[in-house]
């Protein structure tokens, strides 16, 4: 049987940069493998700048004067000027009221254009002459900094922004260099190594063009930090200077109200209260991405009594606070699970009404290691499925140790199969993991297989297809299920009055689209649109029994055999071609062209698979941008619904796209939304900083 997997989580403790460095000797490094564990792709390299380059040429870039941003804290003419320093360096008072207001005006304002900010926010060291390459050699103005770039930076004085934190706040050293010439901004570009994925900066370059707000608990200490930040900002205009740029002039404000008037007055931009408590006002990523997980793997039954599902957790939905009263059994995968067959018997055995509900273990999924996994644990795993079998149905087979008649010398006879069972109450069994399919997949795939009587490979799409089941297999589940597989079927009540033979046949039967698959299935992000790879693409008799009949392929073609195509039909396939993954060629101009291909299939009652090469940047962006579109959410709840969707392979739309689906998101609402002008739900910064810290515990060293 083909080996099918995608990876395993790898601890939260590896901490490491959050993107992915190329470098010379890395920019033919091959495809990446997903099965060393859940991390960021390593993605294939882009080409070096040529005179002519692949990427088509872009249309022609928006005068920066064409839109200079608004805003209400420039020019500070309404706030009150303070003179700080040896240097005489003004700022300017704000009230809570002020700040919430500035804030609120400036989501509204429209984004520049991406072509006026990249590559400036890709990061251009002048000592990094591989990025530098790269992209100034297609258009070489643009190490320039943006003169259309307004936003408003919070920082919190003191740092601490596990309490009292307001919306998009930072700290000061995510931005600021202290050294014994003074204060500057500091030095976040790259200085080697390429990447279009430079998420953890984007926030200190995005102070550098802001007004910045100082607020804090200690008004000596907002006041000295301001001093530092108009320090800053003024030595970042020497700079220009010197260079014969021209910058706009930005300010520094301090905060002159309490954090309380905040939470009073002012909660929606309140991220983090006084006692250290998220609002829930201000999204959070962390916290979305995992109410995104528990939504699409929410306990549904997949057999008579037994239920998949994740671990009931009230902090993300507190209906949740009676899930464990709705079952008999919670039977618990994780690393530190053991076999518990005698516990499980013993509970069938019982005829007295014990306490609701039972807590029970089991290993998690790929803990059992080929070859080192032992005859008794396969047996438990088969014991495991027949007592979970008798238990959700209510029976219980004969066995010496629950005879109660002995002849005459005292011993009790053997059972027969002709004894039927006794008869018990049935018990309801929820089989669960932190996430709902991570940690459950193996005991979950094995009982469905046991309990239908199904082959492994078509228990595994019918667990995806008809349970409706998001989930994946490592690759010693597969082979241990395989190799467990003929015992599974020939004790399935299913195949009770089945020859060894037919079972024998049965456990080999291998279809074509399992010869060919190379990972995962494809992702299901909603009903009608699955996000999956290249290799998903190159397998048309998967797709074909997963309902799938388009493709939208973004930026790379499938390779199939001599007549597919014509018996695909030409019109269910899209490509959409010269588009790389390179931060340098756009693909919202694609985004409508894209969406009408995926609604055209939808209204044909058939699903479009979306891919690229892996499958987590270009075609990630064309199934957000379908998500927000479809769903009308924002891109920072689109990127979570759909990063939760692609399970264990980590989406990285990279900086470009991650901008473009911003400003998709201004043309979706239509520059209103109900009866006022459109605001977005994050800024730019704040997005970037959070996808750098969701991806920082999975990034490789």
């Amino acid at each position: 049987m083909t080996t099918v997997v995608l990876p395993r989580p790898i601890p939260s403790t590896h901490m490491h940069s959050t993107t992915p460095t190329l470098t010379l000797e890395t920019l033919n490094s091959p495809p990446p493998d997903y099965r060393a564990g859940r991390s960021l792709p390593v993605f294939p390299p882009v080409p070096l700048p040529t005179e002519k380059p692949d990427s088509p040429p872009q249309s022609p870039p928006t005068k920066e004067n064409e839109l200079v941003p608004c805003s209400l804290l420039h020019p500070p003419h309404n706030y009150i000027a303070r003179v700080l320093g040896p240097a005489s360096l003004h700022v300017y008072e704000i009230d809570a009221a002020g700040v919430a207001a500035a804030l609120d005006h400036s989501a509204r304002q429209p984004l520049p254009d991406p072509s006026l900010v990249f590559p400036w926010f890709h990061g251009l060291h002048p000592c990094n002459h591989i990025q530098q390459a790269f992209f100034i050699a297609r258009r070489r103005n643009l190490r320039r900094t943006p003169q259309c770039l307004r936003g408003i930076t919070i920082v919190k004085a003191g740092g601490d922004l596990g309490r009292a934190r307001l919306k998009g706040a930072i700290a000061p050293e995510e931005f600021l260099l202290q050294s014994v010439e003074g204060t500057t901004f500091s030095e976040v570009d790259p200085k080697e190594g390429f990447s279009v994925r430079n998420f953890q900066i984007q926030a200190a370059k995005s102070a550098m063009v802001s007004d910045i707000i100082v607020y804090g608990d200690d008004p000596l200490a907002v006041q000295a930090l301001a001093t530092d930040v108009a320090a800053a900002q003024q030595a970042w205009r020497d700079v220009h200077e010197e260079k014969g740029q021209d910058i706009p002039q930005y300010n520094t404000f301090i905060c002159t109200s309490p954090f309380t008037e905040f939470e009073e007055n002012h909660a929606d931009i309140v991220a983090t209260d006084a006692r250290g408590q998220l609002t829930g006002k201000v999204l959070d990523f962390f916290h979305q991405e995992r109410v995104e997980m528990c939504t699409m793997t929410r306990a549904s039954e997949i057999d008579h009594n037994v239920w998949l599902g994740p671990t009931p957790d009230p902090a993300i939905d507190p209906s949740l606070l009676e899930a464990e009263d709705q079952f008999d059994i919670l039977i618990e995968c994780s690393d530190l699970g053991r076999l518990n067959v005698a516990v499980l018997q013993a509970i069938a055995e019982n005829t007295a009404e014990e306490e609701r509900p039972i807590h029970i273990e089991f290993p998690s999924s790929g803990s059992m290691m080929p070859p080192t996994w032992s005859h008794a644990e396969a047996d438990g795993i088969l014991e495991t499925c027949k007592w979970l079998y008798n238990l959700s149905h209510g029976t219980i087979p004969l066995t010496s140790s629950n005879q109660e008649t002995a002849d005459a010398e005292g011993d009790s006879p053997m059972p027969s199969l002709e004894t039927p069972p006794l008869q018990a109450r049935e018990r309801k069994i929820l089989i669960h993991c932190a996430d709902g399919y991570t940690e459950s997949t193996l005991l979950g795939l094995a009982y469905f297989t046991y309990a239908t009587g199904l082959p492994v490979p078509t228990a595994w799409l019918e667990l995806h297809m008809s349970k409706r089941r998001n989930f994946f297999a490592y690759p010693s589940d597969v082979a241990l299920l395989a190799s467990i597989a003929p015992r599974l079927l020939s004790e399935s009540p299913v195949h009770a009055e089945k020859s060894l033979s037919d079972i024998t046949e049965l456990a080999k039967q291998e279809p074509e689209w399992i010869r060919n698959i190379d990972g995962s299935l494809p992702s299901r992000v909603t009903d009608y649109m699955y996000l999956g790879n290249l290799g998903h693409a190159n397998n048309p008799d998967l797709l074909k029994q997963m309902g799938i009949r388009q493709i939208l392929s973004v930026g790379e073609t499938a390779s199939w055999k001599d007549g597919e195509l014509e018996s695909w039909g030409k019109d269910n396939v899209m490509n959409i071609q010269r588009v790389q993954d390179n931060g340098v060629d756009p693909l919202s101009d694609e985004f409508e062209r894209c969406l009408e291909f995926i609604d055209r299939g939808r209204a044909q009652n058939t699903a479009t698979l979306v891919h690229c090469r892996v499958g987590v940047s270009r075609s990630a962006t064309i199934c957000i941008a379908e998500v927000m579109r479809s769903l009308n959410l924002s891109f920072p709840r689109a990127y979570c619904f759909v990063r939760a969707r692609r399970l264990n392979v980590i989406i990285q739309p990279h900086l470009r796209f991650s901008y473009e689906l911003l400003k998709w998101e201004e043309k979706l609402r239509g520059g209103t939304q109900n009866g006022s002008r459109f605001k977005r739900e994050l800024e730019w910064p704040e997005i970037a900083r959070e996808v750098a810290a969701m991806n920082k515990p999975y990034a490789r060293s």
